[in-house]
């Protein structure tokens, strides 16, 4: 016999679930009490149920694997609701497992503790699926099959609420055995389609997006971009789907002025994995040179944005070796590749200027001193949009995590996810503003000796939005100039290593002590006492 809450533990099991991020609460108590005595999966206990679910999210992104959290019915599962959204925006295999309130008062409004009677259709706005377990037999089947759902084809989050008496009933529940489902495969015509359209063009440009990272393609992409010679672009979250130090990469500056020619004078873009987000291409107002190969594995994302000549709904990895067996093409226009290098040397020029000196030393040492395989995080903040999202190299797949929804606060939970995920060591980019969402995650870090260091730029408010609002306001501010607590002193209170950083010079002294440091470490950088940087923020372009 066993209790529906071991029939969810074993369900995590058999999707190979390791750990699980959350806050025990009294909804999800038999879960937590299931997981204890089977022993195989270890909890990570965080401040906060959004904390919970970007941890989970930046695991995944970090392992490739599923990340899980667990929380409560009502209040909990609302305050998950926007790492959920930060999941799906990103394109993340994220599960989480809610309780809910017993099933004598489930749906009927009559006020008990915690009850949310509309819980699952809140779910179900920021997830791919969501189900409610009505019987306790039933519980182990349910996860896993929205855990199998969420990490097939195109991944997403999903969700599963288990009313609590369920949890703690007893019954002859079959253990689970997980769902796996085939990576598509593309069709044999599929294949000679966009072998043709390859062989019949010259000016080749690739962009690879998050589902490169997703399905495990970079190998195969980087053969295909050799073979052909052809410069790669990436999405904010392909980056590391090829090294930022190849000569063939031109990182993800599609929209930088130097580089946009290159794509839009290209006879040919094959496309992996992306959607053609917004920001990477200034709200569709980029164009999609002559002709258009899009491979990705969901078939509402081919032709979305852009109308594709060859669209295959496949699997990236098994789209891309397909390729590579059947091409004989010749390289590309060594003259257009020629091109398209000088260019992405003058975009960064550019960037650099735009950076300032201390900033762009301040670069160079993170990426100097953070080893290859070390995470970097980036939250929504000036130095992210000004250097770390654009040029800041990023040298290995799923070594690179931002806010793909452009949210902020996710950052240190993010990183959580990830350092637990790997032991790597993690840099958190980071400014005052947002990290005081999730400021409460330093007692997360410091309790599980995780090897983070997180730069604060401190700026004393909400420096995207100064920007802005100097720009399109007239130089009136409102909202954006916060009082901020001594950060060395919260932190040290948490048990987080914690320095302040005044000045450039004073940088790289600092990360080299925090990267020897056992532990997490919080650097607490003096923006004022930086070169000033350029700024990005202008009217967003209309297509």
């Amino acid at each position: 016999m066993k209790t529906g809450g071991d029939l969810a533990c074993d369900a995590l099991r058999a999707l190979g679930v390791e750990h699980v991020f959350g806050i025990v609460s009294v909804h999800n108590i038999p879960i937590y009490d299931a997981i204890l005595r089977d022993g195989t999966i270890k909890t990570i206990d965080v401040r906060h149920e959004q904390a919970a679910l970007h941890a989970a999210d930046g695991y995944a992104r970090a392992s490739g694997r599923l990340g899980v959290a667990i929380t409560s019915t009502g209040p909990g599962a609302c305050n998950a609701v926007p790492g959920l959204f930060e999941a799906q925006f990103a394109s993340s295999p994220v599960l989480m497992l809610t309780g809910q309130v017993e099933t004598q008062y489930l749906g009927k409004g009559k006020g008990f503790l915690h009850e949310a009677e509309r819980q699952l259709e809140m779910l179900r706005t920021v997830t791919r699926r969501a189900e409610q377990v009505r019987f306790a037999a039933e519980i182990a089947d349910v996860v896993d099959r929205v855990g199998t759902d969420v990490t097939s084809g195109r991944p997403q989050p999903g969700a599963v609420e288990i009313p609590v008496d369920l949890q703690y009933a007893t019954v002859n529940g079959a253990v689970a055995s997980s769902r796996h489902s085939k990576p598509r495969a593309p069709s044999q015509a599929e294949v000679v389609a966009a072998t043709e359209l390859v062989v019949d063009s010259k000016r080749r440009v690739i962009w690879a997006g998050g589902g490169v990272i997703a399905g495990n393609a970079s190998a195969e992409l980087q053969a295909l971009a050799e073979a052909l010679a052809a410069p790669v672009f990436t999405s904010g979250n392909g980056r590391g789907a090829i090294p930022e130090d190849h000569p063939l990469a031109m990182g993800p500056l599609t929209t930088a002025a130097e580089l946009r020619d290159v794509i839009s004078n290209a006879d040919l873009v094959i496309a992996v994995g992306t959607r053609f987000q917004g920001n990477t291409t200034g709200n569709w107002t980029l164009p999609m040179g002559a002709k258009l190969l899009h491979i990705d594995v969901d078939p509402g994302v081919v032709s979305r944005n852009y109308p594709a000549t060859v669209g295959i709904v496949a699997d990236a990895r098994a789209t891309l070796a397909a390729l590579n067996a059947s091409m004989n093409a010749e390289p590309g226009d060594p003259e257009f590749l020629h091109d398209a290098q000088a260019r992405r040397i003058a975009a960064h020029a550019a960037i650099r200027k735009q950076m300032g000196p201390d900033h762009e030393r301040i670069m160079d040492a993170i990426r100097s001193i953070l080893p290859a395989n070390g995470r970097i995080v980036r939250d929504a903040t000036v130095p992210a949009y000004v250097w770390a999202n654009r040029l800041l190299p990023i040298l290995a797949p799923r070594t690179s995590l931002n806010t793909t929804s452009a949210a902020i606060g996710p950052g240190l939970p993010l990183a959580i996810g990830a350092a637990v995920a790997t032991n790597a060591p993690t840099v958190v980019i980071q400014g005052d503003g947002g990290f005081m969402l999730s400021i409460a995650e330093l007692a997360t870090a410091a309790q599980y000796e995780l090897p983070i260091v997180v730069c604060l730029f401190n700026d004393g408010g909400y420096g995207v939005l100064r920007m802005i609002q100097r720009m399109r306001f007239e130089g009136r501010n409102t909202g954006v100039d916060l009082h901020t607590p001594d950060f060395v002193k919260v932190a040290d209170g948490m048990g987080v290593r914690a320095e302040r950083v005044i000045g450039a010079d004073a940088f790289e002294a600092a990360l080299e002590r925090s990267a020897a440091h056992h532990g997490p470490s919080l650097l607490d950088i003096d923006m004022s006492a930086l070169a000033p940087m350029g700024s990005l923020f202008g009217p967003p372009p209309r297509r």
